[in-house]
Parts: C-alpha cells; sequence; structure tokens
C-alpha cells in the first residue's frame, strides 16, 4: 500500500449524519446514516486526503434541523510541496450555513432552549397519516416565507448528498420568483423525549416550482386593446402553469415504508385543486422516484380506467369493408374519453401514457403475454388475425407501445436500417413490458395484502360483534334471573 493511499479515505464512509433529540443529558440520537454521494464537495472521486481515522460528524436537530458540524481525526498530514491535507471547513462552508460551526456545547444548548417545545413546521398542514402504528404530517409553505428560508439552507446540504446532479436552491432570489416555490416538510408526530423538546422529528422534504405555461384562447378573437402599460402587477401564482417537482427526498432512515407515495400523493392533490395548475411534471427523475411515481399514479388512475371499463378493441377491422394497413389510435382506444381523464388529473401526456400501458397490459389475460409463455412467434405470423381476443388485444397493446417509443425517438432510428429499427423497437418494448410486469407483480401483491387484512379486520368485527350480543344476552338473562330471584323474595313466607 503506497504512503499516499495511508493518508486518503472514502468520504462517504468519513461522513456520518445524525438526527438528534434534547435528551436529559446529552443529544438523543434518533437516526444515524452515511450520504450516498460526496462528489460535489470533495470532488469526482469522492476521497479525502491527508487524514488517518476521520470522522466527519454532521448533526441536525430533529426538529428546526439546526447543524452542527465535528470534525475528529487520529493524525494529519504535514504537507510538503504540494501535497497538503484537504481544507475540511473551507470544503463545507460552502453547502452549510454559519451556524453549523457553532461549538457541540452551543448546539446542546439549543436543544435545550424553552421554545423548541413550542416548535410547529411553517406554513399549512396539508395531510396527516398513520404507518405502522406512528403518525406523520406534511406541512407546505412558500420558498418567500422566512422560516422556510431557514429550514432549507439548513438541510439542502442533503441535496447534495442523495439527489445526483441536485442543485441548492437559491433562497436570496427576488420575492416574485421564491412565491413560484412551495417547499413540503415530512415530519413524524414523536413523544418528546423531555419536557422542553419539541414533537417533531424530520423524515424528508420536497420542493414544487411554477413553470408558466402558454395557453391561447382560440374562442377570443384576437383584437387591438388599449391596455395601460405598465400592466398591473401580476403574481406567479395567478398565472396557468405546469408545477413541476425539483427535488424529493426522504431520508434513509424512512425509505421503503410508503413515505414518498404520501408525499408525492400530497402535491398530486394540491396540484388537481388549484384551478392555476395545468399539469404536473418532474424534473429530471431518476429511476427510484420514477417507480415512486407509477405506483402514484397507478393507483389514482386505476379506479378510474376500471369505472370507465377502458380496453384495448381487438377487431378495429370488424366494421370496416376494406382492411386497410392503417389503423388510428382512435379505433384501438378511446382517444377523446383518454384526453379528458388526463387533463382532469393533471398528468403529464408521457406519464399518463406509461400508466395507461401498464393498465392496458394488466387487463390481458397472463397467459396471453410474454410472462405468462404467450407463443411469441406464432402472434408474430398471425397478429391481428389471432383466433382469441386476448392475442389480438396484445399483438395491438405491443403495436401502440412501439408507436409512442417511434414518436419520441424518431431522430434516432430513421438512421437505422429499417431491419435495425424494427430489431430495437423489439427489445425496447420487451424491456418496457419487462418492468410494467414487475410493478403490476408489486401492485397486485399489494392489493392482496389489502384485501387480505380487510377481511381479516372484517372477520375480527364479525367476532366481536357476536361476542358482544352473547354476552348481551347473558346480560339479559341474568337480569331475568335476578328479577325472578327479586320476585320470590317478595312473597309472603308460608
Amino acid at each position: 500500500m503506497s504512503a499516499e493511499s495511508d493518508w486518503s479515505c472514502d468520504a462517504n464512509d468519513a461522513v456520518q449524519i445524525t438526527i438528534v433529540q434534547p435528551d436529559q443529558h446529552k443529544p438523543k440520537t434518533v437516526s444515524s446514516f452515511h450520504p450516498q454521494f460526496t462528489y460535489p464537495i470533495f470532488g469526482d472521486e469522492e476521497r479525502i486526503f491527508g487524514y488517518k481515522g476521520l470522522i466527519i460528524r454532521l448533526r441536525f436537530a430533529a426538529h428546526d434541523l439546526r447543524p452542527q458540524i465535528h470534525i475528529s481525526y487520529d493524525e494529519k498530514f504535514q504537507a510538503v510541496d504540494d501535497a497538503e491535507p484537504v481544507d475540511l471547513l473551507k470544503a463545507l462552508k460552502q453547502f452549510l450555513p454559519e451556524e453549523a460551526f457553532s461549538t457541540l456545547p452551543e448546539f446542546e444548548n439549543s436543544l435545550q432552549e424553552e421554545d423548541c417545545k413550542d416548535f410547529v413546521p411553517p406554513g399549512k398542514l396539508v395531510h396527516s397519516y398513520a404507518t405502522r402504528g406512528r403518525h406523520y404530517e406534511i406541512w407546505a409553505a412558500s420558498l418567500a416565507d422566512p422560516k422556510v428560508q431557514l429550514l432549507l439552507n439548513r438541510i439542502q446540504i442533503m441535496v447534495s448528498f442523495f439527489i445526483e446532479g441536485g442543485v441548492p436552491l437559491a433562497t436570496d432570489d427576488p420575492e416574485w420568483t421564491l412565491e413560484r416555490w412551495m417547499i413540503y416538510f415530512v415530519y413524524e408526530k414523536v413523544e418528546p423525549p423531555t419536557p422542553s423538546a419539541s414533537k417533531y422529528s424530520i423524515v424528508g422534504y420536497a420542493t414544487t416550482y411554477r413553470w408558466w405555461m402558454y395557453q391561447r384562447d382560440r374562442s377570443d378573437k384576437p383584437t387591438v386593446k388599449n391596455n395601460a402599460f405598465p400592466a398591473s402587477e401580476i403574481r406567479p401564482g395567478e398565472l396557468p402553469s405546469r408545477l413541476r417537482i425539483a427535488q424529493f427526498l426522504i431520508l434513509p432512515p424512512h425509505q421503503g415504508t410508503g413515505h414518498g407515495v404520501h408525499l408525492y400523493t400530497t402535491i398530486h392533490t394540491a396540484c388537481f385543486e388549484d384551478p392555476t395548475i395545468v399539469e404536473l411534471t418532474v424534473e429530471d427523475p431518476n429511476e427510484a422516484f420514477d417507480v415512486l411515481r407509477d405506483t402514484a399514479d397507478y393507483h389514482i388512475l386505476r379506479p378510474i380506467f376500471l369505472k370507465h371499463n377502458l380496453n384495448i378493441n381487438p377487431d378495429p377491422f370488424s366494421d370496416s369493408a376494406k382492411k386497410s394497413r392503417r389503423v388510428p389510435t382512435s379505433v384501438l382506444l378511446p382517444t377523446k374519453l383518454l384526453n379528458d381523464i388526463r387533463t382532469t388529473n393533471k398528468i403529464a401526456p408521457t406519464q399518463f401514457a406509461h400508466i395507461l400501458e401498464m393498465f392496458l397490459l394488466g387487463q390481458i389475460n397472463i397467459k396471453h403475454r410474454h410472462k405468462g409463455g404467450a407463443n411469441m412467434s406464432r402472434l408474430f405470423i398471425k397478429k391481428h388475425r389471432a383466433d382469441d381476443p386476448d392475442d389480438r388485444r396484445y399483438y395491438w397493446w405491443r403495436m401502440l407501445t412501439k408507436q409512442r417509443l417511434y414518436k419520441r425517438a424518431r431522430d434516432t432510428l430513421i438512421q437505422l436500417k429499417l431491419s435495425e429499427r424494427h430489431h430495437a423497437l423489439e427489445e425496447t418494448v420487451s424491456c418496457v413490458e419487462d418492468g410494467y410486469e414487475q410493478l403490476l407483480g408489486v401492485f397486485n401483491d399489494r392489493e392482496e395484502r389489502l384485501k387480505a387484512q380487510q377481511e381479516e379486520a372484517d372477520a375480527s368485527s364479525s367476532r366481536e360483534h357476536r361476542l358482544k350480543r352473547k354476552l348481551t344476552i347473558d346480560d339479559d338473562d341474568e337480569e331475568e334471573e335476578e328479577d325472578e330471584e327479586a320476585t320470590v323474595s317478595k312473597r309472603p313466607k308460608a
């Protein structure tokens, strides 16, 4: 091992993040975890040179996210020529507020302040829910609120730690710009460990902003208007806009327990209820967020699709005398109805297409899909002339999916030979289908689990009802016996 590697360590391992609450003697650790990325702070290799036994402990108060950085190490490299240790404080000061560099006693004293118990997240409580016997709340507020700016400035280093390519927000922009942003905080309601402690503990947060969307009123004939100039002030919240999710983070200790779906659904509900919002979009989502988004949107749209009995028409040629090679999409699917559903629920077109494709695939009997062992060679030969309606639906499903994929990647595909183009589309459709099948499997398992839980709850309720009824009858019998005894006791003795 070289001398240089002796003095180099993995930055992701060296940084330890802890969420703490006050306790009787010293702060109590609620959760502890390491960052996923540190390259924005320590470079692409995510290595820190110049220390042995290095620990960078970053603490956050669970309620108001007040940070505190504490650095310790066993040995520090003595600079030789150009080789010198990384200036840790200089690197971290670009990502943390000045208060993070207070001493540990100052940080611990701040946790014991009397007003900590009165802390309430800024903004408005927009959703509350319970999971595994624990209670949670989601609060929403404008970034123009100074209290929100304070919390966001304290926690924004998490963007660099957990969102690849994420950029912290600038909170010193003009007010009209800040008004475009809405921040959502997820907190757990906990039992305060001390009388002066807060009952709130951070779980995660998300940021959204309004993106102005031009909408022309074609019913209004163009006319020359002599309006005053400059026009009266217009606030961003009054303009037709797309709502875009910019940052979305559930802290690692809370991941995998449904908080992300609750947070996304809360944002979608706010978008749905705001008449100035046209649709909800996401800025550069990663694969994990795509799964979360698909899960949430599927559960939003599936009941609507079922209500309208949506399915692919297996016989688009049945009413046509001439079997043209071109089949309009509107013959296979009710396109106007689908567009109405999409716009009403304010879901972006590509995302809506994903959910629709997944739903329609799930409506085809599993035996007639690739996953269930469908004869693909026969399908490619017979195509829309297959005997079984589900085989024909499956054929048209693949054609509809190819159509969407071709439109999305047309500029690339037209550069390929026709045979290569067909092969590329077939491979891509198969990959898309595999992804849908995995999600459908998760959804079906969840539905069966919920159904079993409901049946168990109903059975338990029925047992309790029968027991209560039996006890009531027994009590009535006892009362009747007591009445008889009372009657007998009142009779004159012989």
